[in-house]
């Protein structure tokens, strides 16, 4: 049986992930992808990571390449349009991966260089791929953009930065479903809560001294359905959103979050 995402093209950004002991959302959704039979432009800062990622699913036997780009460029995110339809000849699927939090702050302590950085990475990157894939996509009358935002942008966070650029992925992720709805290009959100990956694990036990294993049990406690997801949540929701049984779907934030979001209540 042919995979949901075959005969596709997918660009991949944060294709790679920074070492740890589980795998990261860039890299589970690139296996996943190749599984479902796409092929595969994977795009990180970090050209050593995004090929371990490479590495990883090239026995599935999909065709993948990589690109080392910064997406806070425009000249490296027009390039990465240009590189995929040069190597694929179209774009289907634009899945951006990219955010951090580390440098956020609280309003009042937060400096103007960590507000430019985190802005820049976590929302004008996405803004700037979006941007230069979109016309490919209407051209061909057709695609997929999933972005990733965190329940962060839905609930109390602690620091203004991280919050704020998330919220801001949401919004513009609406507005671009609703400008591009007609030339049958969607757009949607997948709304991560607390996910066990190297990037959300070992930076926070590096800070605070507390072991990977505390830092989990931390983190467990505060999710309903009593533990964190994983990448892999993270990708299968990313391929339903990006394959042809989400097609009458656009301008939605999907929740990953084991019922965090109900908290709120």
């Amino acid at each position: 049986m042919a995979g949901r995402l075959e005969g596709k093209v997918a660009i991949i950004v944060g294709a790679g992930q920074q070492p740890g002991e589980t795998i990261g959302n860039g890299r589970a959704v690139a296996r996943r992808f190749a599984e479902e039979g796409a092929t595969c432009l994977l795009v990180d800062f970090n050209e050593d990571w995004v090929r371990e990622t490479l590495e990883y699913i090239a026995p599935l036997g999909s065709p993948a390449s990589v690109l080392q780009a910064d997406i806070r460029e425009e000249i490296h995110c027009a390039r990465l349009t240009e590189v995929c339809v040069d190597r694929y000849g179209r774009i289907d699927i634009l899945h951006n991966n990219v955010g951090r939090s580390k440098g956020d702050q609280p309003t009042f302590d937060q400096t103007l260089e960590s507000w430019n950085d985190l802005i820049a990475t976590n929302l004008t990157g996405m803004f700037l791929t979006c941007k230069h894939v979109l016309p490919v996509m209407r051209a061909q009358g057709s695609g997929a953009i999933v972005n990733m935002s965190s329940t962060s942008s839905l609930s109390a966070r602690p620091t203004v930065t991280y919050k704020t650029t998330k919220g801001a992925v949401n919004t513009m992720t609406q507005h671009i479903a609703m400008e591009n709805a007609r030339h049958g290009v969607r757009a949607n959100v997948i709304v991560p809560g607390l996910i066990d990956t190297p990037m959300a694990i070992e930076r926070r036990a590096a800070e605070s001294g507390q072991t990977r294993e505390a830092i989990r049990a931390q983190r467990d406690a505060m999710v309903p359905m009593g533990t964190m997801g994983s990448a892999w949540d993270v990708a299968e929701a990313a391929v339903f959103l990006a394959s042809d049984q989400a097609r009458y779907i656009t301008g939605v934030l999907l929740p990953v979050d084991g019922g965090l979001l109900l908290k709120r209540g």
